[in-house]
């Protein structure tokens, strides 16, 4: 009994340092996702502003989890994504109900035009839907932020 109250107790604590540190600073809905590539590309041609596609199977991939935890629900992320960029997540998840037939459609469709053979990818592309940039696989948060503002500055 006092091995599971310690082994708690030391989840408890880890849970809390990474709160304090910012690392899950939110909860992902404060971002704003849109529901569709077509309404991200519409919304990125009014706005004059790229679009980060976020290839991902949700409820499967651990290092697409990895991603979402620690850069998509940073305050940093969601200051930086609320100026500079649309965001459309293609989710590819194994419990087909999380996602509607229309997006999956358009998700398959995406996988297909970009090439995608891997998650998590992320991919920015203009408000043509032309490419600007694309990482493959988990990388740490640090390392998506000089990525992102490269893209953001020269275009």
């Amino acid at each position: 009994m006092k091995k599971i109250f310690l082994i708690s107790l030391f989840i408890l604590g880890v849970s809390v340092a990474y709160a304090q540190d910012g690392v899950v600073a939110h909860d992902q809905e404060n971002l704003q996702w849109e529901q569709s590539f077509d309404k991200a590309i519409k919304k990125a041609k009014k706005q004059n502003k790229p679009v980060l596609v976020f290839f991902t199977g949700s409820d499967w991939c651990p290092p697409c989890q990895q991603i979402d935890r620690e850069l998509f629900n940073t305050d940093k992320f969601k200051g930086f994504s609320e100026e500079k960029l649309i965001l459309y997540k293609a989710d590819f998840p194994r419990n087909k109900d999380l996602v509607s037939l229309a997006a999956k459609k358009e998700n398959n469709e995406l996988q297909y035009r970009y090439g995608i053979n891997a998650f998590p990818t992320v991919v920015v592309v203009n408000s043509k839907g032309n490419v600007l940039g694309k990482k493959k696989g988990a990388y740490m948060a640090e390392y998506y932020y000089p990525f992102l503002e490269s893209i953001v500055k020269n275009n």
